[in-house]
């Protein structure tokens, strides 16, 4: 694994499909959810960081359907994303522990 952070939409993406498996019109609502608003991917964008997220193996397609006669592909999380997601969920802790205690509001025990 990379010592460098994974940047903002993978991790977003990953989160998504780490209680469901999701197509991915359903993905980018989650983020939507997920950010409160704050980042709605743009199609090319999310459809080009899921290829990318499934040629790392991070995430895999379940199965593939045909809706309305248009095919879709039901993204989700692969073993490796998992592993990644919850190191990646450390690595950002680390970070805000560290953050609150140079600030000095509350250090790990204030997300503990």
């Amino acid at each position: 694994m990379s010592e460098r952070g994974m940047q903002e939409l993978a991790l977003l993406l990953l989160t998504a499909l780490a209680d469901a498996p999701r197509h991915g019109y359903a993905v980018a609502q989650e983020v939507k959810t997920i950010t409160d608003g704050r980042v709605v991917p743009r199609t090319g964008a999310l459809y080009g960081a899921l290829d990318r997220l499934l040629a790392e193996g991070l995430i895999k397609v379940e199965r593939e359907e045909v809706v309305d006669g248009r095919a879709r592909r039901i993204f989700a999380l692969a073993p490796a994303g998992r592993e990644r997601l919850e190191a990646e969920a450390e690595r950002l802790a680390a970070t805000a522990r560290e953050v609150r205690r140079r600030l000095g509001t509350g250090g790990a025990a204030a997300l503990t």
